[in-house]
């Protein structure tokens, strides 16, 4: 597992490895970057599909109640079918937009 930190953002990604293998080394190493936002490249997996977004839902519900947030990047999965509490979006840098938009909802208080 890859972990890129970038100020108060880590972005995270493996190569050669299953999604299952994925998600238990990313559970695994959470602890370590549970205070970051975090964005999670799913680029190096050949065939994502909406069911596989959805393995990462209980982990992006438990970092967003943390007040940060979580965003996958595929561009095989479109945002639309995802459900709205799970944030998607297609490159890294939209993944860093929605980031920045979240942030200014919790100062907010949205």
């Amino acid at each position: 597992m890859i972990f890129e930190k970038d100020e108060n953002t880590t972005i995270v990604y493996q190569e050669n490895a299953t999604l299952n293998i994925f998600l238990e080394n990313l559970s695994k190493g959470y602890e370590k970057i549970k205070n970051d936002h975090i964005i999670i490249n799913l680029f190096s997996f050949s065939k994502i599909t909406k069911n596989d977004i959805l393995e990462f839902l209980d982990i992006s519900n438990t970092h967003k109640k943390a007040n940060k947030s979580f965003v996958l990047v595929t561009d095989a999965v479109s945002y639309d079918d995802v459900p709205d509490h799970i944030s998607v979006a297609p490159s890294i840098q939209e993944a860093k937009d929605i980031i920045e938009m979240e942030e200014i909802e919790r100062d907010l208080g949205i």
